[in-house]
């Protein structure tokens, strides 16, 4: 049986990458934004003038699904919601490859998450003098939560970098568009605690990885450090 000090950091490498996988899932089928435009008709006078843009399109987009509400945009108002890839693939560019690369990174960081927990739990119920590709495989699979971040940038960058919202409206109607405004919601910041989460299963290793070699050096000490009363024998 493994030693009880082993079993707890292991097992802590664990369940703290579960929890930060179990938040990474839910925040993934949660909306990450939102966007607000003001809109008016093509073809209106003195487009400058505030009483023209009197219609607003609201936008919620998450990885997998959108719903876009528009209001007098550009005469009565209507919410479709759509496939978030389906409405890419029909805007394309940028926003499409960004999109796509964010979704990439995201398998990415689960499938090395679950090695990561594979290997933690393995290694906090094997034996005490083997260590299952221990703080190495560990560390590894921890080091993927780059992709997790990168995620996140690229991320940003669509949502505040491109024409993602003008062309997500602009593929229903043709309007004149101003005054974007954006905001995060809660699936994007539900992949901060997966950042966290899986930095603090390394940790938890590293102290483990620290606490057994200094046990090692200890049960290795040189004789002359022993009692010379044992030494005689």
């Amino acid at each position: 049986m493994p030693s009880l000090q082993k079993v707890l950091h292991f097992l802590g490498g664990c369940l703290f990458t579960m929890l930060g996988v179990g938040l990474t899932g839910f925040g993934m089928s949660d909306p990450w934004a939102a966007s607000k435009l003001e809109c008016a008709s093509q073809g209106s006078n003195n487009l400058n003038s505030p009483d023209f843009y009197n219609g607003t399109a609201d936008i919620s987009f998450g990885l997998f699904s959108m719903v876009v509400s528009r209001d007098s945009c550009p005469s009565f108002g209507a919410t479709n919601t759509y496939a978030t890839f389906q409405k890419l693939e029909a805007i394309g560019g940028p926003p499409l490859i960004l999109h796509s690369l964010v979704i990439s990174l995201l398998l990415v960081s689960l499938i090395t998450s679950a090695g990561t927990i594979f290997i933690t739990f393995y290694n906090s119920v094997s034996n005490p003098y083997q260590t299952h590709l221990g703080p190495s495989g560990v560390y590894t699979c921890c080091a993927c939560i780059i992709f997790a971040f990168l995620a996140l940038v690229l991320f940003l960058v669509n949502v505040f970098a491109t024409n993602l919202w003008q062309a997500i409206v602009l593929n229903e109607v043709k309007v004149n568009l101003r005054n974007v405004t954006v905001s995060m919601r809660l699936g994007f910041y539900l992949l901060i605690p997966f950042l966290v989460t899986s930095s603090l299963a390394i940790v938890v290793i590293v102290l483990y990885q620290h606490v057994a070699y200094t046990h090692q050096k200890e049960q290795q000490r040189p004789t002359e450090d022993a009692p010379k009363e044992i030494m005689m024998y």
